[in-house]
């Protein structure tokens, strides 16, 4: 069984690997004819190009993996059953159970590949790309949106510690790759929402453990005139005291992974970074829900691999009379495409109508499991 076992391996991953690289030149390719109109913007050349795909790969790998399992083991299992090998395995006592068991073991460790990929990787590789291309080109992480990034806080009696007093909204106009933001303004909300202070900085540097330094500082301070009741304007104007400062310290819960957040895609931040933000939306009162499902999704989807290969099993059951290998592998294509479009459906539908996230991430998963496993009864019984 160990010698069985060994060979299963070997084959299943000479297979996946063979359509992982097949389908990463595609992307690549792809990729390259898009980067194509970049070519000479600012300090962006040709060469660079190949590094910003390059550093695209991890997050591909990541993505293609449970489809690459799906179509290498289609194609291990055709090849077994063309040449009568798994009817002799099957002759020599191997059972439907063992077989599982021996795939298992080795989508174990197309697992752990994943999950390392998508958890270590991805996030990292991701954001050098992104940072590689918008320095050459002279882009900023904050210049897809029209009017700045915004992000909302809570303010503390004593900094991140204590009651809360009030909540902060800030907007940043640009933030640079480096974390550097500029063109910054705050305002500050009393707990019954009454703006109390607002602040406008030229720039401002993360000093670390919350902190922000600020500096080229317009603070306003805006206080009641204590008689509003029953008078008219401008007597019931509030009192706005206005200072100028070199620079201040400023206590946040925002820092710039969160801000970097804002302009990343969810799909291509690790489960850490996924959850410290949904910790930071629910804490602020704000939607957090297309980001809890995009957690669950980000935990759920490397056991999608247990999946394919459950689905791949069947296709040693049918003899190569029955259809051709290139027919296996086709029909292997579309059901990898359909989990992927149903997996992407269920995040919108999931979204829209409100489900549980953690349903909304493994509906998909569950559903091709269980046609896996019918699959492999009718193949049994017939």
């Amino acid at each position: 069984m160990k010698i069985l076992q060994r060979y299963f391996f070997s084959q299943i991953v000479k297979s996946v690997v063979f359509i992982l690289v097949a389908f990463l030149g595609l992307f690549a390719f792809f990729d390259l004819i898009s980067e194509l109109s970049s070519v000479g913007r600012g300090g962006y050349q040709l060469h660079h190009v190949f590094v910003y795909i390059l550093l695209g790969f991890p997050g591909y790998i990541y993505e293609l993996m449970p489809f690459a399992v799906l179509i290498g083991t289609i194609y291990a299992m055709a090849l077994f059953a063309s040449n009568s090998e798994f009817t002799i395995m099957r002759v020599s006592s191997l059972s439907t159970r063992d077989a599982c068991w021996m795939l298992a073991k080795v989508g174990l460790v197309f697992l752990v590949f994943t999950f390392l990929v998508g958890e270590v990787l991805t996030p990292y590789t991701s954001r050098m790309a992104s940072e590689f291309r918008n320095n050459l080109i002279g882009r900023n992480l904050s210049d897809k949106f029209r009017t700045g990034m915004w992000s909302k806080d809570t303010i503390r009696e004593n900094g991140r510690e204590g009651e809360i007093i009030g909540s902060r909204f800030m907007n940043i106009k640009t933030m640079r790759p480096d974390g550097t933001i500029e063109q910054i303004k705050l305002y500050e909300f009393n707990r019954e929402l009454e703006l109390v202070k607002t602040v406008t900085a030229q720039n401002g540097h993360y000093l670390g453990n919350h902190e922000w330094q600020l500096n080229g500082v317009v603070e306003s301070l805006i206080k009641s005139s204590g008689k509003s009741k029953g008078k008219r304007f401008p007597d019931s104007a509030p009192v706005v005291d206005t200072e100028k400062r070199d620079s201040i310290r400023l206590v946040s819960d925002v820092t710039p992974d969160i801000l970097s957040v804002i302009s990343v895609d969810a799909n291509k931040m690790s489960a850490y970074e996924l959850a410290v933000y949904n910790r930071h939306l629910v804490e602020n009162k704000q939607d957090a829900t297309s980001y809890q499902i995009a957690f669950w999704k980000k935990i759920i989807y490397p056991f999608s691999v247990f999946v394919m290969m459950a689905l791949a099993l069947p296709f040693a059951y049918l003899h190569f009379r029955s259809g051709g290998v290139s027919l296996k592998i086709f029909t292997g294509i579309m059901i990898g495409v359909a989990f992927i479009l149903i997996n992407n459906l269920f995040s919108h539908v999931g979204l829209l109508n409100t489900w549980p996230p953690f349903l909304t991430a493994v509906i998909p998963s569950v559903l091709f499991l269980l046609s896996a496993v019918f699959a492999l009864w009718w193949v049994e019984r017939h």
